[in-house]
């Protein structure tokens, strides 16, 4: 009695807070809330985020570079010797001195370099912010098709398990016709068979959610254990008008921040070509400055020192470039050459964007199309399963026949399902191409 005891108590301390946990239910995340989560936490965008933020710096210097830099030093130095004094002696002797300085330059003229590199860097800024929202657009279609996914394969675990409900029933029916004697025993063990190719089937689905969720956690990059549930939306098809292929694609070009990115940079690359131009150009600067001395190896007193010592200097300088070693011929060829390759990447970025878009409407035409006859065979299937089973219960058809019929309701089910998570997700990717927000 002792050990049953024991042998319970342990049961209960090791299974029962695991099945409490269990009972808990999980957090709903609709999908807004797995893409305001993504835009926030996701790894790559919040490397974009910063790649930005030092794009910003770098435009906040080249505006700092056409202001006049300022220096101070201050030099004081003790300088020990010896020497030998009227008498012959050699003695120590230290001696105290120091300059005191302060200069100013600024660039006059540098053949338009420094504005240039300010327009240049504004548009990186830009470029920089366009690639952030290209990547947000990315990870929006995947957490929109893992989201699907996971709803799929929890309406076909609903549907799954509905078979197995009825093929269980199936089971227990024939098992009373073959208790009576009014059925062979093949005939009992085709349904037996038959629901545990269900069972399977089942187990299966519950597979496919599982890896499912796991997918829509990788790409939201949460903790491995968090767990949550998705939100199931009321309405999943629509009828929406499709827009045309010509205005869908054309909408895209113009607003799609990929194409825009791939603009800018172009132009960034163009005024690369004026930066490297520059270079053949004289530059003019101005500086000026002011500085004072004193040593204690002097008549004159510290104050007298400083005054007489003090001093003021302005002047300007002329650089002429006269021989580069062909450093700007080659610099301007290399940023010619920039030009070159910006534009290559942005006929590639447009003609991609384009097969793209023309992609999606294909996609949700044949979807549309699958859909449609999906729900035109299932709907048929369906009721000759049906009849078959009322067939089977007044024994006026075989198991064999019901199995059969049983089969093809089960492809169309499946093709159904496909064909309806297929449609939705398609739709909202051809939308999206058009600047909809994906919404379910």
């Amino acid at each position: 009695m002792f050990n049953k005891l024991i042998i319970f108590c342990f049961f209960v301390c090791k299974y029962v807070p695991a099945l409490a946990q269990d009972s808990v239910p999980l957090p709903v995340w609709s999908l807004q809330t797995c893409l305001d989560y993504a835009k926030t936490h996701n790894i790559t965008l919040n490397s974009l985020r910063l790649n930005r933020s030092i794009s910003e710096q770098d435009l906040l210097l080249s505006r700092s570079a056409v202001l006049p830099g300022v220096s101070a030093s201050l030099a004081p130095s003790l300088t020990h010797s010896k020497v030998t004094d009227a008498n012959g002696n050699l003695r120590s002797r230290a001696t105290a001195s120091g300059n005191t300085s302060a200069s100013a330059a600024v660039t006059l003229y540098n053949g338009g370099y420094l504005r240039n590199d300010i327009r240049q860097k504004e548009l990186l800024v830009q470029v920089a912010g366009l690639d952030l929202a290209a990547s947000e657009n990315d990870i929006t279609l995947s957490i929109t098709q893992a989201y699907l996914n996971i709803l799929l394969a929890k309406e076909n675990i609903v549907y799954v398990t509905d078979v197995v409900a009825t093929s269980e029933a199936q089971v227990k029916q024939e098992q009373q016709f073959y208790d009576a004697g009014s059925v062979a025993l093949k005939d009992l063990i085709q349904l037996q068979a038959q629901l545990a190719n269900d069972k399977y089937t089942l187990v299966a689905a519950q597979n496919t959610h599982r890896q499912n969720v796991l997918t829509l956690k990788q790409i939201l990059q949460l903790p491995p254990d968090t767990g949550f549930a998705v939100l199931e939306p009321d309405t999943l098809m629509s009828n929406p008008i499709l827009t045309s292929l010509s205005e869908a694609r054309q909408t895209a070009l113009d607003n799609r921040p990929e194409v825009k990115s791939s603009e800018l940079s172009v132009e960034s690359a163009k005024i690369g070509v004026l930066k490297a131009r520059a270079g053949y150009l004289p530059s003019l600067s101005a500086g000026a400055g002011i500085g004072t001395s004193y040593t204690d190896n002097s008549p004159y007193a510290f104050m007298k020192q400083m005054d007489n010592n003090f001093y003021q200097q302005i002047g300007v300088t002329l650089s002429v470039p006269i021989f580069s070693r062909r450093a700007n011929k080659v610099n301007e060829a290399v940023a010619k050459l920039d030009v070159s390759q910006a534009e290559l990447t942005l006929q590639n970025t447009r003609t991609t964007l384009s097969y793209e878009v023309e992609q999606a409407y294909i996609n949700v035409l044949n979807a549309q199309s699958q859909y449609d006859a999906a729900v035109e065979q299932l709907r048929y299937t369906q009721e000759s399963y049906r009849i078959a089973n009322e067939q089977l219960k007044i024994g006026a058809t075989n198991t064999t026949e019901v199995l059969v019929q049983k089969n093809l309701y089960i492809q169309a089910l499946q093709r159904y399902i496909q064909a309806k998570y297929s449609a939705a997700l398609y739709i909202r990717i051809y939308d999206f191409y058009r600047g909809v927000p994906v919404r379910l």
